[in-house]
């Protein structure tokens, strides 16, 4: 989604048009982002995938199905199929029999350390549950449709809570290079979770700016699969629902009993599964070395104090819009808010967690021309956001272009070009919300 910070956008009294530079520039926007699109599946397959497969020939790496979806669907299936304990150190070997091709060897070195054990709520069983008889390949064949079609389709839902109204070009400009992102590129490939979870979190906003607050609390307790990507939206609501509780408590009531009877339907098939979910999750953080973001860029305790500093901004921005109408801007930039900085404070990353950041994204494009002309800092975050953006698009399309003139093996040393901007593109896009939130400097959104 780089390109669209370039492109025309609303103007201050009227950010839910479509102004004629924005027709007028689609001409070009449109076949750059489908040829950035091109270029970043072309890396992949031509250089990121070839790479992977001959380091691992090289190290002796087992290689699978390599499917993120697997370890949950054979949990799911020798669940309610053999009555078997998913987080089982039994069921645990079998998955990575699929997924590595193989079961792990502690004794070898160059093993993988991620077990691919089942760490998820256990009532995720109940979604996969129409596939367990279906061969797993076509299972991932299908899943991997069933994501692209989704992540498709969370483009207009976010342009419609955000009320931004775009051309048809252009909203074909957005999905392109939301496609072409390695992103997104990385969660399909993977046929992970997460770009399920992020659509069901789009569902759930939409539903509560048009009032169906009931549906909003169900769509968004079954997107709790995810946990670690659900809980800042969450307290969110809380403390927006605590502005004016008569009114808005629908969504939190339907939340709750649909979770409770989630919770209540997987301890049937499994009791005391809470604990051995909090064992597996502790246990994947061990094995992962799973940390949050910023220790990644920081040494401790800076990384914590800064972990603590954007909690806070965040927090003391959700009490100052809290009492804000569901249709308003400011609603909508909490919504925006929390999700980017989800991703700084969850102690766990994976690329693909970043689709959280399309609604911050399409944001700041949405009023990247006031937030220009305000002052030097804005200035710098946006040319960083831009920045940050256009680097994986620009390196991955160069790369794929000279995998065709170049010899392989001199092509695959820079496979982690595109990847360079990776950690820092969420810390950028979180500094902007939280200064947009704390300036107030949003574009009005009509209720």
């Amino acid at each position: 989604m780089a390109f669209i910070l370039k492109s025309g956008v609303v103007a201050p009294r009227a950010p839910d048009s479509t102004t004629g530079n924005v027709v007028r520039s689609s001409f070009w926007l449109l076949p750059v982002s489908i040829l950035f699109l091109v270029g970043m599946w072309q890396y992949a397959d031509r250089i990121l995938v070839p790479y992977q497969i001959s380091d691992a020939a090289l190290h002796g790496r087992p290689r699978g199905n390599l499917s993120d979806l697997y370890p949950r669907w054979l949990g799911a299936r020798e669940l309610l199929l053999h009555g078997r304990n998913p987080y089982s150190p039994e069921v645990t070997r079998d998955i990575q029999a699929g997924y590595y091709g193989r079961v792990l060897d502690p004794s070898r070195a160059e093993d993988p350390r991620d077990q691919q054990a089942f760490a998820y709520p256990l009532y995720v069983v109940f979604y996969l549950a129409p596939t367990i008889r279906v061969p797993f390949d076509i299972v991932r064949k299908g899943f991997f449709w069933l994501l692209l079609v989704l992540t498709v389709a969370g483009i207009p839902i976010w342009l419609r809570i955000l009320r931004w109204r775009l051309a048809g070009s252009m909203q074909a400009v957005v999905v392109a290079l939301t496609l072409g992102s390695m992103v997104v590129l990385q969660g399909l490939k993977l046929q992970q979770i997460t770009l399920l979870v992020a659509a069901l979190l789009a569902i759930t906003i939409a539903l509560l700016i048009s009032d169906h607050a009931i549906g909003a609390g169900i769509v968004l307790a079954i997107a709790t699969i995810k946990p670690q990507l659900v809980c800042g939206l969450v307290l969110w609501l809380v403390v927006w629902t605590a502005g004016d509780f008569r009114q808005r408590y629908r969504w939190m009531v339907s939340f709750l009993t649909t979770l409770t009877i989630l919770c209540i339907a997987a301890e049937l098939f499994l009791p005391h599964w809470i604990a051995s979910f909090w064992v597996a999750v502790h246990e994947y953080q061990a094995y992962t070395d799973a940390v949050p973001l910023l220790d990644r860029l920081i040494p401790n305790p800076w990384s914590r104090l800064v972990e603590l500093g954007a909690a806070i901004g965040t927090l003391l921005s959700a009490w100052k819009y809290r009492k804000a109408a569901h249709t308003s801007g400011e609603f909508a930039l909490m919504i925006c808010l929390v999700l980017a900085l989800t991703l700084l404070i969850i102690p766990t990353y994976a690329l693909y967690n970043q689709v959280l950041l399309i609604p911050s994204l399409l944001l700041i494009a949405r009023d990247v021309r006031m937030l220009w002309v305000r002052n030097a800092v804005y200035r710098v975050l946006v040319s960083a956001v831009a920045a940050l953006l256009v680097w994986p698009y620009l390196s991955s399309s160069v790369l794929a272009g000279l995998s065709f003139v170049m010899r392989a093996e001199v092509v695959q040393k820079l496979w982690a070009v595109p990847a360079w901007t990776s950690l820092t593109l969420p810390v950028a896009v979180s500094a902007l919300m939280l200064v947009v939130a704390y300036r107030g400097s949003l574009g009005r959104i009509p209720a």
